[in-house]
């Protein structure tokens, strides 16, 4: 399996994702997508907004704001049980996720554990514990710290302070009302939004797995409770298939309920995806029952109900959720597309094998010469196909170095002029993942790509 450095450096190298900040030396947490990784991730999110949203009449979208209201923090929990334990070495001065160190040993330690529990498996397994540079003896008793990323937006007053979103999901359940009275919604519907989320974290790591900001893709879908169960096994397989259908292993995605659910949760499963650190949540569905409408509508005065004609009554709907992290699912995907193989002639090759849908380029326009008319035509061939696709061109370099960085960044063909084009206007498509070659006439290359699609 590809480790995760071969996968962090192919990133940076042909322009997926870049450290942030690096001229000043970095800023832990935290990426840029490069030209490719911008591409990459759009792509996976117009395939998760067409599965969720266009293809269903019965999910509307939302994009609401990043800061919101600082009351809608404590209403949610977020201000108290939003946190992650972390100790200290009082030699160094350093601070440590609690959790993470006991997982580098192989401990795993439930999210849901109060901090008295923690603080008992934590001091059960501490001398085990292999840090650089500080001793086991020498660290903290756990503490909670809170996630939330605090700012001074606003002219709220000096005694409150306000957020950036932990969540997005928040910022639907505030606009159920508004949504629900100006789409004239009727149960069971959906609320999905793609949007930037921020943490606080002590340790981020495994490369775009955890990081401070990150993209969420997450939809609430609002239901009877007594259909809850049906709606949670349903969009269970739904996100399931989707993700195979991105081209993802199937041997390398698994459900893991949660053995020890939050207080108001009747349900949670993890979709798991084997990254080369291990099994890792990729996306979670949950049954959050009525808790989040219910919260809100206690902290904010303002009725969030539904009114059901058939039963003549104001009910609080139960909540089905799915939330998925982009930057996990574009490291998933490139995890799962990456391969390292070694041709017939002896020669080696990498290439990501992604599926034609989510490649960052879906064409690449090489012309076979810089000169004898060579360019002209392939400018001609580029700017037809870009009305459709995804195109780059590239003339520079010996024409099988074109092909492998075509096939490093997961171009799925590449369109080639060479000196038979200039005679018989025909170009040779060369096939990433077979490598195979054959010719079309130009003026049917549209229409035979888009069979081969």
């Amino acid at each position: 399996m590809v480790t995760l450095e071969a996968i962090m450096q192919l990133a940076k190298r042909r322009g997926f994702v870049f450290p942030s900040s690096e001229i000043y030396d970095g800023f832990a947490g935290v990426y840029d997508y490069g030209p490719l990784g911008v591409e990459l991730a759009n792509n996976l999110k117009n395939s998760w907004w067409h599965t969720m949203v266009r293809t269903r009449p019965d999910i509307v979208g939302l994009d609401s704001g990043i800061t919101m209201h600082p009351k809608i923090w404590e209403a949610s929990g977020h201000t108290t049980g939003f946190a992650d334990p972390v100790t200290t070495c009082t030699k160094t001065g350093k601070r440590f996720r609690a959790d993470h160190l006991l997982e580098d040993i192989g401990v795993s330690a439930d999210e849901r554990m109060s901090i008295e529990e923690f603080r008992k498996v934590f001091a059960e397994h501490k001398q085990s514990l292999k840090i650089d540079g500080c001793n086991p003896d020498d660290l903290s008793e756990p503490e909670f710290q809170n996630l939330l990323v605090t700012s001074n937006l606003g002219t709220l007053g000096s005694d409150e302070v306000t957020y950036l979103r932990g969540e997005t999901c928040q910022g639907i359940y505030v606009n159920f009302k508004q949504v629900l009275d100006t789409m004239h919604l009727h149960l069971p519907f959906g609320i999905a939004q793609v949007g930037k989320a921020f943490r606080n974290e002590i340790a981020p790591r495994q490369f775009l797995f955890r990081t401070r900001e990150f993209e969420q893709m997450e939809m609430q879908y609002f239901t009877h409770g007594e259909d809850s169960k049906q709606h949670f096994d349903t969009f269970l397989q739904l996100r399931l298939q989707a993700l195979k259908e991105l081209g993802i292993n199937e041997e390398r995605l698994r459900a893991t309920p949660h053995e020890r659910l939050v207080f108001y949760a009747k349900a949670a499963v993890d979709i798991e995806y084997q990254y080369p650190f291990g099994w890792k949540e990729l996306e979670g569905i949950h049954d959050r029952g009525n808790y989040d409408l219910t919260q809100h509508t206690e902290h904010s005065g303002q009725k969030l109900t539904y009114f059901d004609q058939d039963r003549n009554e104001h009910i609080i709907p139960s909540i089905i959720e799915t939330s998925i992290g982009v930057g996990r699912l574009f490291l998933a995907v490139l995890c799962d597309a990456y391969d390292e193989e070694t041709l017939e002639d002896g020669t080696e090759r990498t290439v990501l094998r992604l599926q034609p849908s989510i490649a960052p380029m879906t064409i690449a326009v090489v012309p076979l010469m810089r000169k004898d008319g060579h360019p002209e035509k392939a400018k001609k061939v580029y700017a037809a196909l870009a009305q459709q696709y995804s195109v780059y061109y590239d003339e520079t370099g010996a024409i099988g170095k074109r092909y492998r960085r075509a096939d490093e960044i997961g171009t799925p063909f590449a369109v080639t002029i060479d000196y038979d084009t200039l005679k018989d206007d025909t170009v040779t498509i060369r096939h990433r993942d077979s490598m195979q070659q054959e010719r079309v006439p130009i003026p049917q290359l549209i229409q035979h790509l888009q069979n081969t699609l």
